[in-house]
């Protein structure tokens, strides 16, 4: 028989290399160790990506940026804010987002995926995931991946993404069009990062997630049979930075807790 595949996401495989602990801690451990408190950025992302992706089942007359702002609001979640006045200029400043981003999109052009789930094999893996959008242009498919972070992108981003590359390799595959262009729509400030891979490249990213899912698949079967008292830390050791004062889970990571934590609400602009 052969080898069992190893499922993942790209999200799983990148948790491991960020942070080996934070891997354990996220897929391993069970019972999962409580997280901290939710994330207001996490909250915006949430709703603006949940806004655009009720915007397309809208009947096509209702497909206006105002409407777009609508869903929005709707949509919209209250969790990880300071206080009730900082929620409501997240929501108005994310509105206007979503509108003027809106304004730019060709309503006419049904796009071909919505949150679609799309998949791929390697040799030892099976990588899943879901894009937000799958567009239609010429020939071929375009990857388009929603962005509202605070976080300044480059087109590096979009080339070095293991995740737009799985979806491009998968949307290819599922849909049997080449997909090659991928995109990072960045809406606070209205930029599109894009990159055209070739084959190779594609190529060349499912290559590392093959190589990282046969390590974690190792990892993985030796911590579900048993690991001695420490060895766990040891195989699954943390990887202390400036990151670990975001992490859901520093309150039992002991060497994470050098790090001090930051508020649920610093990560939404003009947060201070």
């Amino acid at each position: 028989m052969p080898d069992r595949l190893y499922p993942a996401t790209p999200a799983r495989l990148t948790t491991y290399l960020d942070c080996p602990r934070r891997y354990r801690h996220a897929y391993l451990d069970r019972p999962t160790p409580s997280k901290g408190a939710p994330w207001g950025h996490n909250s915006v992302g949430s709703s603006v990506h949940t806004a655009l992706a009720r915007w397309w089942a809208l009947p096509r007359e209702r497909r206006t940026p105002r409407a777009g702002g609508a869903l929005l609001v709707d949509a919209w979640l209250t969790d990880g804010f300071r206080d009730a006045r900082q929620l409501r200029a997240a929501r108005d400043r994310a509105r206007e987002q979503v509108e003027r981003y809106l304004a730019g999109i060709d309503p006419d052009h049904e796009p071909v995926g919505i949150e679609r789930t799309v998949s791929v094999r390697t040799a030892r893996a099976s990588l899943w995931g879901r894009a937000d959008r799958l567009d239609a242009r010429g020939e071929g498919v375009v990857v388009v991946d929603y962005k509202t972070g605070r976080s300044v992108l480059t087109v590096d981003d979009a080339r070095s993404s293991l995740a737009l590359a799985v979806y491009a390799a998968g949307a290819a595959r599922v849909l049997h069009r080449p997909c090659t262009r991928v995109e990072l729509h960045h809406l606070p400030t209205g930029d599109t990062l894009a990159w055209e891979h070739t084959p190779e490249s594609l190529e060349e990213h499912l290559a590392r997630a093959d190589e990282w899912a046969a390590r974690l698949a190792g990892l993985d079967e030796r911590f579900v049979a048993g690991m001695a008292p420490g060895e766990a830390d040891e195989v699954f050791p943390a990887r202390v930075g400036p990151r670990c004062g975001w992490c859901d889970f520093r309150s039992v990571c002991g060497p994470g807790q050098s790090v001090p934590p930051r508020q649920p609400w610093a990560g939404v602009v003009d947060a201070d």
